[in-house]
């Protein structure tokens, strides 16, 4: 049983948890007030996390099955393609369809208790989005330019206000800020993923927008909007503590720009090795430096992400006491 999780657990892409758990977080810290009882609190949060984390693995298994062959190729990912063989196709795809009708039924139990119709309407759209990112005929992922905007959607925009929803009904501008600089991070520190498969996806011509744009453009890239991100999420916090009754919390946002210096060190270093790597035409250590180093990309969306949901605690925590 253990092997057959961790199996799973692979296939489900399990280290989005951490990241999943920032968009509850996030949401939660907007949306909550202090006027909720406790239980009931409780019992959203368990039931939003629940349905986030369902959803995130049902598009991470299509992805898995979608890129099964593409992977074969690759052996940094032989991690995934055990994980197939392990289970095979046809048991993963009777596991997808178990998750997607217990998903769906959680979403109307959630809507039920809720009373939000709304948020069946965000599960809908994140879902096929999540779906059609990777599955063929249309597979997003291969679309250039469609590709960020719908990883933006689906990774950053539609878990945290499926999270805010489930907790109010209004709109908060400072709310939508923060919104902004999430999205933005989120999709900077995921183009060092695209970076580690570039080689791969240009060899079988899958156009990403790394691919697009090129290696040294699209580390530019990464910087740019992690860097843009965080400015529109510190100003969106900074906002809400200095007109609230703490305003002393804004000295907590330094931790940002510390977060940040550290992933973008990383990526100006995989900057500096694809000049190189585009100045020699094609030398292979400088190849295998470039996917090495960007392999740790989970380890950078940890930092970004932990960061941003510490504060958020912190937020969240500041209307309780």
């Amino acid at each position: 049983m253990p092997h057959i999780l961790r199996v799973i657990g692979t296939i489900s892409r399990a280290e989005f948890i951490m990241p999943n758990l920032g968009s509850l977080i996030l949401g939660l810290a907007w949306g909550a007030t202090s006027t909720m009882s406790l239980s009931t609190l409780a019992v959203l949060i368990v039931l939003s996390f629940t349905i986030i984390n369902g959803s995130s693995a049902i598009g991470a298994q299509i992805n898995t099955l979608s890129d099964y062959e593409l992977d074969l190729k690759d052996p940094r990912k032989k991690n995934l393609t055990d994980a197939v063989e392990a289970i095979g196709k046809k048991r993963i795809k009777i596991l997808l369809s178990l998750e997607f009708i217990i998903t769906l039924a959680l979403v109307i139990l959630f809507i039920y208790v809720n009373n939000n119709p709304g948020l069946l309407l965000l599960w809908i759209i994140g879902i096929s989005l999540g779906w059609i990112y990777s599955a063929p005929p249309i597979r997003l992922k291969a679309r250039s330019w469609l590709a960020p905007v719908c990883l933006i959607l689906v990774l950053g925009i539609f878990p945290v206000l499926f999270a805010y929803f489930t907790f109010t009904s209004t709109i908060q501008p400072f709310f939508l800020l923060a919104l902004v600089g999430l999205a933005m991070t989120i999709y900077g520190v995921i183009i060092p993923t695209e970076i580690r498969d570039y080689f791969g996806d240009k060899t079988m011509q899958i156009e990403t927008m790394t691919v697009h744009l090129g290696l040294v453009k699209a580390c530019v890239a990464s910087i740019a909007l992690i860097s843009i991100g965080a400015i529109f999420f510190i100003v969106a916090y900074l906002l809400e503590w200095l007109t609230g009754s703490r305003p002393y919390l804004a000295v907590l946002l330094l931790i940002i720009p510390v977060s940040v210096f550290i992933v973008i060190t990383k990526i100006r270093k995989l900057h500096g090795l694809s000049k190189q790597y585009m100045d020699s035409y094609g030398n292979i250590p400088l190849k295998e430096q470039i996917v090495s180093i960007s392999a740790h990309n989970p380890q950078w969306i940890i930092i970004i992400t932990q960061t941003y949901s510490v504060l958020s605690v912190i937020l969240l925590i500041n209307k309780f006491v």
